[in-house]
């Protein structure tokens, strides 16, 4: 008798990460030794962003005060308390639970799960973050695109949204501000987004976790569950993003919404979120201090010009085009070039060392073709990679 081959899960077929995945070609390009112009991870630490002393010091207090055990399933109660007062004060009403968990993402994954069945479809954006078509693939219910309207801002297709929903629809998706385009969506659209899921009965995933990186002083965010105190809404965010630290792990969900509509769906997800014990228990101690001290202004100064200055420089390349990201970092870059987004991306990568990802990664209308820059690294790396890729495009040096 011999070992047999042991064969992977059928739902592990779909599943894709672009923006990592491509860090294998990537990797492989720079041992040849390319000079490489990373843009392609949301990762703010690894350039010129530090993470707030207040934070790193109420964990490290924590882990010197021994509390290295478990925490308790939801939270250590200074972080709900904090989390629950912050939505509080942004116009949440009938908030039902605050569960903090490692990374929004597990947020995500413990919604999901107690929500969907083999079947059931979940309404996601096109083009959305790619943590959500994993999940998805791995439960094994069905993605269900709708898609964002690039002529209008990149906000949510309304008509489009509510052609897609049938009778195995279980909920929409919002991403505001949004991954992969920067946006910061309008109140009518979500009120149009919360008038549909209310005709058809949906609940709403609303993912929040850049909430706090508006780069223009004008701009006025909506959170999705303050506009209307009865619709069942799981609230997601973190301090991954905003407080510089997507090492940490740390993120929260947040259930609100009429009881007859959200009471059983909540009691599910709570027996997720008492099975899995808890999250980093140490650093839920910076929660509280980072939500009463925001420290964000030093750093939307500087998202703010690498903002423009992607925006410039990409514009005014012939065969570019894209809406200008008011949150965030990121820029969702449409392509005009005679050439796939993919092929496109990985001859970049090969030829400059300019690391992008395309935006068939995130899902995009059929017959277009886009690409994602993160605009994270300061305005010298920014500089450089954008006078490659003019260069790419200008001598379409994808031909050689």
């Amino acid at each position: 008798m011999s070992w047999k081959k042991i064969e992977p899960a059928k739902r592990t077929k779909n599943i894709k990460y672009a923006i990592r995945d491509i860090v294998v070609l990537a990797k492989e390009v720079e041992k040849k030794g390319m000079e490489m112009s990373w843009l392609n991870i949301g990762d703010p630490n690894i350039f010129d962003f530090r993470t707030p002393d207040r934070l790193i010091q109420d964990t490290i207090k924590a882990l010197k005060d021994n509390k290295n055990g478990y925490a308790p399933s939801n939270g250590i109660a200074s972080a709900v308390d904090a989390i629950r007062e912050e939505a509080t004060n942004k116009g949440f009403k009938n908030i039902h639970e605050v569960f903090v968990t490692t990374g929004a993402s597990e947020a995500i994954d413990i919604a999901l799960t107690a929500l969907l069945n083999p079947g059931d479809n979940f309404l996601l954006p096109a083009p959305t973050y790619p943590l959500y078509d994993a999940i998805i693939n791995k439960l094994g219910a069905s993605i269900n695109r709708y898609y964002l309207d690039e002529s209008n801002n990149w906000e949510p297709d309304i008509e489009d949204l509510e052609s897609k929903i049938n009778d195995k629809t279980k909920g929409i998706l919002l991403i505001n501000p949004n991954n992969p385009t920067g946006t910061n969506y309008s109140k009518e659209s979500l009120q149009k987004v919360l008038d549909l899921a209310k005709k058809h009965g949906l609940l709403i995933f609303s993912d929040e976790i850049y909430d706090k990186i508006l780069l223009d002083d004008s701009a006025t965010y909506y959170s999705l569950a303050s506009l209307d105190a009865d619709a069942p809404i799981i609230t997601f965010n973190g301090l991954s993003k905003s407080h510089l630290v997507p090492g940490f792990r740390i993120g929260w969900g947040i259930v609100t919404g009429a009881n007859e509509y959200i009471k059983d769906y909540n009691s599910a997800m709570q027996k997720l979120v008492r099975a899995r014990l808890s999250a980093n228990h140490p650093e839920q101690y910076g929660i509280a201090s980072s939500l009463l001290e925001p420290h964000i202004n030093e750093m939307t100064l500087k998202l703010r010009e690498r903002r423009d200055i992607t925006y410039n420089r990409l514009s005014s390349i012939k065969g570019l085009s894209l809406v200008k990201p008011q949150a965030a970092f990121y820029a969702f870059i449409k392509m005009d070039l005679g050439i796939d987004d993919f092929t496109f991306v990985k001859k970049v990568i090969e030829k400059t060392g300019v690391v992008i990802v395309p935006g068939s990664g995130f899902g995009q209308r059929e017959n277009t073709n886009h690409f994602r820059v993160v605009f994270l690294p300061q305005k010298e790396i920014l500089t450089k990679a954008f006078d490659k890729l003019e260069d790419f495009i200008e001598n379409k040096r994808w031909l050689s």
